[in-house]
């Protein structure tokens, strides 16, 4: 067990050498700053001071060259060798409300939502809660490094986690669990993490945009408005982008919830349609824009899919007066 200490803001931590530095911060309740999990947005660096640690991903894209000339490392990716001294910028707004555990799970069922997403559910040895909106990492056989992926249930215990998972041409981990993850199968899991959960206490109607598997998250926040008193007098509006007709999904899920078609309203946009489709055409971004009227400050927005869409969605949000407080997604790539 090392000692990680962070002298400007006089915090220490110990981490466990098969543990990285970022995910043993947030176990330990404090503040560390990130958003993928996974090595590519470059939101959990730090400067390392002292010490010598060892990166899981020397390639990863959250860092250049000159990043790591300069000592930058990746919390992430990094594990330490020996104690170290490290430079981070702490914000209280990173903490995790629920701490992040390492556990196994096992397979219970999967589903088809489309030809090519997959819901995967999984009991947990060790039961932990989520928040609606966040992500979990599985760790599959064979697969170097974990995946991070989005919950689409909502649980008080978590005993169970469910994922609908995206297929990845060439990705290595969808793959195991697409081609040879049966149920009873094992994985690791480790969560939950991610700071675009359902913040039930903001007094505006909600916006979510997904494209992809961005799906998860956003079921998992439209099914806890649906049953949030909190939230009992606001609107959700959910638009779902794709391509063509085989990618849609979504709307049977909505149809389940109470208040459905009243307070909760489905919406579908696809890029590149057939001749029959007679929905709305164009980009998600481009329809969420045109639902909200152009206005979207009275409004609280989630979102996930793939990066240009996220970046899109957030030009568009900020062009259209949404206060940056009232974007929430986690960046993945």
């Amino acid at each position: 067990m090392a000692k990680i200490e962070i002298p400007a803001a006089g915090k220490s931590f110990e981490c466990a050498a098969d543990d990285t530095i970022l995910r043993a911060a947030l176990r330990s309740g404090l503040g560390a700053p990130y958003e993928c999990n996974t090595g590519s947005c470059g939101n959990c660096q730090f400067e390392l001071l002292e010490g010598e640690v060892i990166s899981l991903f020397p390639d990863a894209p959250g860092l250049n060259e000159r990043m790591r000339q300069r000592g930058r490392r990746l919390g992430c990716q990094s594990q330490p060798l020996t104690d170290c001294k490290i430079k981070v910028p702490m914000r209280d707004d990173y903490k995790a409300r629920i701490l992040p555990a390492r556990t196994g799970g096992t397979l219970t069922a999967t589903h088809d939502i489309t030809h090519d997403i997959r819901e995967f559910r999984f009991r947990l040895d060790t039961p932990n809660p989520l928040l609606p909106g966040q992500y979990g990492l599985i760790g599959a056989d064979g697969v170097n490094g974990a995946r991070a992926y989005s919950f689409c249930n909502v649980t008080d215990t978590g005993g169970e986690w469910h994922f609908q998972i995206k297929r990845m041409p060439g990705g290595a981990c969808s793959a195991a669990l697409f081609d040879r993850l049966k149920p009873g199968g094992r994985v690791s899991l480790d969560g939950p993490y991610g700071n675009a959960y359902l913040r039930e206490d903001a007094p505006r109607d909600l916006l979510c945009i997904a494209g992809g598997s961005g799906l998860s998250p956003m079921i998992a926040i439209a099914r806890a408005f649906a049953v949030s008193e909190k939230l009992a007098g606001r609107a959700l509006h959910f638009v779902y982008g794709g391509r063509s007709m085989r990618d849609l999904a979504g709307e049977d899920m909505l149809r389940e919830l109470p208040g459905f078609g009243a307070r909760i309203h489905y919406h579908a946009a696809l890029s590149a349609p057939e001749a029959e489709w007679t929905g709305r055409t164009g980009f998600v971004h481009d329809a969420a824009k045109d639902i909200a009227g152009g206005d979207l400050s009275a409004y609280e927005i989630y979102y996930a899919g793939p990066p240009p869409m996220t970046e899109a969605v957030t030009k568009m949000a900020i062009a259209c007066k949404a206060p940056a407080a009232q974007l929430h997604y986690d960046r993945f790539y």
